[in-house]
């Protein structure tokens, strides 16, 4: 069995909360989870992998994070194509527009966005955000 692959960065610990409860997600469906920050995993890594998460919060005027997460999403877009991957991460402002347009780069690049959505939620994730990424680490498990 190969693991599920919870690939994040994060700058406050919010997204990173998200990333564990994603991986408990995957365990409580009975696969393995490998959680990673960005900035210690290539991202080539996820090219032999069916489905995998990548998680980033809203930064700046909600965008990306620029000199880790964007490269390593570049990165991801050249082999996106036929991958299940579910979209996660935390905002403090805006209205989550990041994830809308990060959801199309996945869609463009043939991606399948699992759940058909992004997960986000307002600054620390509460407990309806936390099991809304069970649910998403649950769901990475059956694809």
């Amino acid at each position: 069995m190969s693991k599920i692959v919870v690939a994040y960065w994060s700058g406050t610990g919010n997204t990173e909360m998200m990333a564990e409860s994603i991986a408990e997600g995957i365990k409580e469906a009975g696969q393995e989870a490998e959680v990673v920050s960005m900035d210690n995993f290539n991202a080539s890594d996820l090219k032999d992998c069916s489905a995998f998460a990548l998680g980033c919060p809203a930064m700046g005027a909600e965008e990306l994070e620029d000199s880790i997460v964007e490269p390593f999403v570049d990165e991801v877009v050249g082999f996106a194509s036929g991958k299940k991957i579910g979209l996660f991460g935390s905002y403090d402002w805006g209205d989550g527009e990041w994830m809308r347009l990060w959801e199309q780069q996945m869609k463009d690049a043939g991606a399948e966005i699992v759940g058909g959505e992004g997960v986000i939620c307002n600054n620390e994730p509460d407990d309806e955000a936390k099991e809304n990424c069970r649910k998403l680490g649950a769901d990475l498990a059956v694809v």
